[in-house]
């Protein structure tokens, strides 16, 4: 276990997590934000590389399980990122559709906020956000990050919400 919650335990993803993941990543209307749903080869590869992200940088996607249950709902960690040439430590996040709107994203990104001020001494961090994305939006302003401009990521308009420690 990597953070723990009131409610959630954040971990590394295994393989062993596809099924659950495939059901959030695989949505077509949770993963109407990016350019298609995934399929199962690619949640595969998407764990592989935050298993990979593990290794080489101590953090990243982890498995966001409900302590109740021990089911996978979603993913929420710390990603570097290549921001307009500069490295910048994303916090991003994914809830099964079933789980959304009852506060899991919001209190797992505030737990990798905590995490990345208070253990790893970061100075910033960001979440970058499709305009349009209005939930993540509000998750991100309700951990107290703000719009600080808008770019160009790859290809696609986002806004940087940024907070400081």
């Amino acid at each position: 276990m990597i953070l723990e919650t009131q409610r959630l335990f954040l971990r590394e993803m295994t393989l062993s997590d596809l099924d659950a993941l495939l059901l959030v990543l695989g949505d077509a209307e949770s993963m109407r934000y990016y350019p298609k749903p995934f399929d199962r080869e690619m949640v595969e590869k998407w764990i592989d590389q935050h298993r990979r992200n593990y290794a080489q940088h101590g953090l990243g996607l982890w498995a966001m399980v409900l302590k109740t249950t021990g089911e996978v709902i979603g993913d929420c960690g710390l990603v570097w990122q290549e921001v307009e040439g500069h490295q910048e430590l994303e916090i991003g996040y994914h809830v099964r559709r079933d789980q959304q709107m009852q506060g899991y994203a919001t209190e797992a990104a505030y737990a990798c906020q905590d995490y990345a001020f208070n253990v790893l001494g970061c100075a910033r961090v960001i979440s970058l956000i499709r305009l349009e994305n209005i939930p993540s939006r509000r998750v991100a302003e309700k951990n107290g990050l703000k719009v600080v401009q808008k770019t160009l990521w790859r290809d696609i308009p986002h806004y940087i919400y940024a907070v400081e420690r």
